[in-house]
């Protein structure tokens, strides 16, 4: 069972709100329409349930509000709009990263690609698909976790004949195994077709909920469509002639040469216009629809609260029990499984690896041409000219990449209602993109370093000896640019922020500490592993003390200072942001 009592969207400004204290159950084994013209509040009322949106209101899923539920995939399969997925992404690749995000098993993605009859286009790009298949696809991400009820937003849209009966089908066929399947549309005579039970909207507010049968009957009536040039003439002629035979008979003029005529058929309209020499071009008998607003509701009295006399019994609550906060529902299942299939399953990862490659052989080449550069400066392909060499902002741009796929394609948000800001899912990022940017530091130098041996050979490329240290300044470097690109992708939800986040440390922190730090020197660090070592009292290689020491003049340093500094501001910005979130809803 699934009751929504009291829904109520935020008024913004001094409009009303797009939804106005509606309630109305879904029951399990039937499919339920949300009927109501453009602009009625049914897309706000199924963000409202979804705790998409800030408002008011309880949704019931079972007879537990979402935030409640420990797996909110496993209860509800949602579909808004078009699939929310990387436009470069397949079709596999997303249903794949969506599985680690739900919790289910990979092999579930393949299985749900022939539920929907996508078996042999798994390799399609998301960014390709025509209207029917994206439909199809978004409805095996809404399947993806078994989930007992299925919140649509307008799924025929758009689609042909054949694939709207089939899109019905599989709806039906989730009902009829006892699920809940709730739907919006315009069309009344869609709703009266594929609908076991209809909920009709109007303005934000409910008009009636009836049954199918109850529907049909009080809400559509046979007419016959008429389209004519003399559309005045005929519509006078019979309306002339059925007061003669003391008929009732109504006429009313569509836009252009149309008529809607209610009470007669299509033999005696073309047997009028015989009569007086009409011409004709189209004469067919339809359902029509007579258009109720809120103050057409069936006689009866309407309970407070705006629930129709036959809604079922659902309960409607009063202002003061509406629950007035939103919790932000949960993360990815398995974050770092999903982060890892998100970065890998786009083009842009390789891209951007091979460019960083291709443009730090080709600087280390020419900078160690002169034979005046020193070896680090060559090794990490750094011109002069360059505030930080192609790996590190190669590192950042991926780590960029990381949140601004969120809230540019957001996957999570309205396919599964997690929020990208959570911890678990930072960390994840965090993790992963570090382990990237250790990756391409690596395979930065030793593809430098086996090229300058290749063209200037290898007696001329020696191993500096302070090579722990220079080591790990290299890798706090590109980690630290990756993490400072996912934290300004997050705080700003885009990318170029990200950028700017990893470019600002040497352009202007850097420079900034490097002034202030120009002044006598402290006391010195040299000793400090070995003092760290007596105190907790562990005794560790000779090699450990070097990468501590050498890792702690990363540290002294102003870029590193820099790096640092920018982190932890960007890490507060973030916090900051994702707690005021929370408290506006």
């Amino acid at each position: 069972m699934l009751q929504a009592i009291g829904l109520t969207s935020s008024p913004r400004r001094d409009l009303p709100p797009a939804v106005d204290d509606l309630s109305f159950e879904a029951r399990p084994g039937q499919v339920t329409a949300l009927l109501g013209p453009a602009g009625s509040g049914k897309t706000t009322a199924l963000r409202l349930m979804l705790e998409l949106e800030p408002g008011r209101g309880v949704t019931y899923f079972r007879g537990r509000p979402l935030h409640r539920i420990a797996q909110p995939a496993s209860e509800v399969g949602v579909l808004l709009g078009d699939v929310p997925g990387h436009p470069s992404r397949t079709m596999r690749s997303q249903l794949r990263m969506l599985c680690a995000a739900t919790g289910v098993p990979a092999a579930r993605a393949d299985e749900m690609l022939r539920a929907v009859g996508l078996t042999g286009l798994h390799g399609q790009r998301i960014g390709s698909l025509p209207r029917a298949i994206d439909r199809r696809l978004g409805l095996a991400s809404a399947l993806l976790a078994d989930p007992h009820a299925l919140l649509l937003d307008e799924p025929g849209a758009g689609l042909s004949a054949r694939d709207n009966a089939w899109l019905h089908e599989l709806l039906r066929a989730h009902a009829v195994e006892g699920g809940t399947v709730l739907y919006t549309t315009d069309d009344p005579k869609d709703a009266a077709r594929n609908a076991d039970r209809v909920v009709t909207v109007a303005d934000g507010r409910l008009v009636a909920e009836q049954d199918v049968a109850d529907f049909a009957r009080t809400r559509l009536r046979p007419r016959v469509a008429v389209r004519t040039p003399h559309a005045a003439r005929l519509a006078a002629v019979v309306t002339q002639e059925a007061r003669a035979a003391r008929r009732t008979v109504e006429v009313i003029t569509e836009q252009g040469n149309r008529l809607s005529v209610y009470g007669s058929d299509c033999a005696e309209i073309g047997e009028t216009a015989f009569r007086h020499g009409v011409l004709i071009h189209r004469l067919s008998e339809e359902v029509g629809d007579t258009d109720p607003r809120p103050s057409s509701v069936p006689p009866g009295p309407t309970p407070a609260g705006g629930r129709a006399p036959d809604s079922g019994g659902a309960a409607v609550v009063h202002e003061a029990e509406r629950p007035a906060e939103r919790r932000p529902t949960r993360s990815p299942l398995r974050p770092l499984r999903y982060e890892v299939r998100r970065l890998l399953g786009v083009p842009a990862t390789p891209l951007v690896a091979a460019a960083v490659l291709i443009a730090s052989v080709v600087i280390s080449v020419v900078l160690a041409r002169s034979g005046r550069t020193p070896l680090p400066t060559v090794l990490a392909g750094w011109p002069a000219l360059s505030p930080l060499p192609p790996a590190a902002l190669g590192a950042g741009l991926l780590g960029a990449f990381s949140f601004a796929d969120e809230y540019r394609y957001p996957a999570l948000t309205t396919g599964r209602g997690a929020v990208p800001r959570r911890l678990g899912l930072l960390l994840a990022k965090l993790t992963v993109a570090a382990a990237v940017a250790l990756v391409l530091a690596v395979l930065v130098v030793a593809a430098d370093l086996q090229v300058l041996r290749l063209v200037y050979g290898g007696e001329l490329i020696p191993v500096p000896e302070n090579w722990p240290t220079l080591c790990a300044s290299w890798l706090g470097l590109i980690i630290g640019c990756a993490w400072a690109g996912v934290l300004g992708a997050g705080v700003f939800r885009v990318a170029a922020a990200g950028v700017a986040a990893v470019l600002v440390v040497p352009v202007v922190l850097a420079p900034l500490l490097g002034k202030v730090g120009s002044g006598p020197s402290g006391r010195p660090i040299a000793g400090l592993p070995a003092r760290l070592r007596e105190f907790v009292s562990v005794e560790w290689p000779a090699a450990v003390d070097r990468w501590l020491a050498g890792a702690l003049r990363v540290v002294a340093q102003p870029v590193g200072v820099a790096l640092a500094v920018s982190l932890t501001a960007l890490l507060c910005a973030y916090l900051f942001t994702g707690f005021r979130r929370k408290a506006r809803w």
